[in-house]
């Protein structure tokens, strides 16, 4: 029990350095994000209820749950979140702020620019890969789907995640990242999704490993009143 707890503790405690050592706005990839100009404050926005009688005539509306107003290649854009029923099935539109027309979700072109305009660093595109799943590995996962996976020939291997629907930057995954993610999963035990902090392989490990180090303080006070 010793030994297996012993390698368990040896992931824990590599895993703390990397955690306790690393920057985590690097690992984030934060410092990679370029700074996009706001929208000017004197902007001229369309009226959102001509909007939403557009989407009505396209789509049922039962329910309408957040509109955003997003910048999507330099065009200020309402995001508008509704359904047909409460909670159930979801659905985004995104309308042209200014002129208040309905445009469709982004193409890999046009995702792609947007990841580009994102990306701080000078590099080429190397890949663009189109998602509509993930599983609980995945460095994207439980985020919003479909998106575009636009990877940069760079040194840290940086993927840019663009959801279609929203327009939108979703996440950045560098090689420091993965890193960080792989060593995450050791620390937690959660070999499925690797953010659960509540499985029960974890807790067995923990109450196994605060027995296995009592049973040392016993042995050693034990082996000291020997040796007396």
């Amino acid at each position: 029990m010793g030994v297996i707890l012993g390698i368990q503790f040896l992931f824990w405690t590599i895993g703390g350095l990397y955690f306790s050592w690393s920057n985590m706005d690097e690992v984030h990839g934060d410092h990679q994000k370029a700074h996009v100009h706001p929208i000017g404050g004197d902007v001229k926005l369309a009226n959102l209820a001509d909007i939403l009688q557009k989407l009505k005539e396209k789509d049922t509306v039962n329910y309408i749950f957040d509109t955003r107003l997003v910048q999507i290649l330099g065009n200020p854009t309402f995001q508008i979140h509704y359904s047909k029923e409460h909670d159930r099935g979801r659905k985004i539109q995104l309308a042209n702020a200014l002129t208040g027309e309905l445009r469709g979700a982004l193409t890999k072109l046009e995702a792609t620019e947007v990841a580009q305009t994102n990306f701080a660093d000078d590099a080429k595109v190397k890949q663009v890969e189109y998602l509509t799943t993930t599983n609980g590995h995945h460095e994207y996962r439980e985020s919003p789907l479909p998106a575009y996976a636009v990877t940069f020939d760079h040194p840290s291997n940086t993927t840019v995640y663009v959801s279609s629907e929203l327009g939108t930057v979703q996440k950045f995954r560098t090689n420091k990242w993965r890193i960080f993610d792989f060593l995450w999963m050791m620390h937690t035990m959660d070999y499925q999704t690797r953010d659960n902090l509540s499985n029960w392989l974890l807790r067995a490990f923990s109450i196994f490993g605060l027995l296995t180090i009592s049973t040392g303080f016993i042995l050693f006070f034990v082996s000291q009143r020997k040796s007396k």
